[in-house]
């Protein structure tokens, strides 16, 4: 665990936070062909970044202290470092470390009630600065949004149409494939009209 903003203060904690875990992953990612020439395991590791108020300062017992955070910010964070691999991305951030970085293009991933919380959470897949992104990233992100739309809207067949497209583009995103099988789901097994499109973890 990391964090920004004790024991000094610093104005753009949330954004040091998502320029590490990308930088973290491009590092692992840089050693992945050392892993393998050595006929190690490939290591994979999620990172979930939140961002609000929390308890900090020494904490422990006598034989061990140590200076750290704690709080329903850093559950949440903890939560979201869990379902990473539910989605297939490597970073998920919360919606309050979103709004903080809006120089940032981000995937809405989905609305959530992860375990331990009763108020669902929107969560979000940092793609990089959004002055660096491409025009077909942009128009890829913008493309799963409709999904997302039609999703909440339980129009099931415009978002699998657009999911099929998204395949096509992407056809490796483990993402459009966890989509495809919630729609196929609930094309069958439809849920209620107040349904609100949160999915629930029941699981850490």
């Amino acid at each position: 665990m990391a964090f920004w903003g004790a024991p000094l203060p610093d104005p753009i904690h949330a954004r040091n936070a998502i320029l590490a875990g990308i930088e973290m992953q491009a590092t692992l990612k840089a050693l992945q062909p050392y892993f393998k020439s050595r006929g190690w395991p490939l290591i994979n590791a999620g990172i979930g970044i939140n961002t609000g108020r929390v308890s900090v300062g020494n904490m422990g017992s006598e034989l061990r202290v140590a200076y750290t955070v704690m709080g329903d910010e850093v559950n949440l964070a903890s939560r979201l470092e869990g379902i990473t691999k539910q989605y297939g991305v490597d970073i998920i951030v919360g919606e309050n470390t979103k709004n903080a970085v809006p120089d940032f293009i981000y995937r809405e991933l989905d609305h959530v009630r992860v375990k331990g919380k009763d108020k669902p959470v929107a969560i979000y897949e940092p793609m990089g600065l959004l002055s660096e992104a491409s025009k077909v990233l942009q128009d890829e992100v913008r493309l799963f949004h409709e999904v997302r739309r039609y999703y909440r809207k339980q129009a099931w067949d415009q978002a699998e149409l657009q999911l099929m497209n998204l395949q096509r583009m992407s056809p490796n995103t483990k993402l459009y494939g966890v989509y495809t099988e919630r729609v196929a789901y609930y094309r069958n097994n439809p849920p209620a009209a107040e349904w609100d499109g949160v999915f629930v973890f029941e699981t850490k």
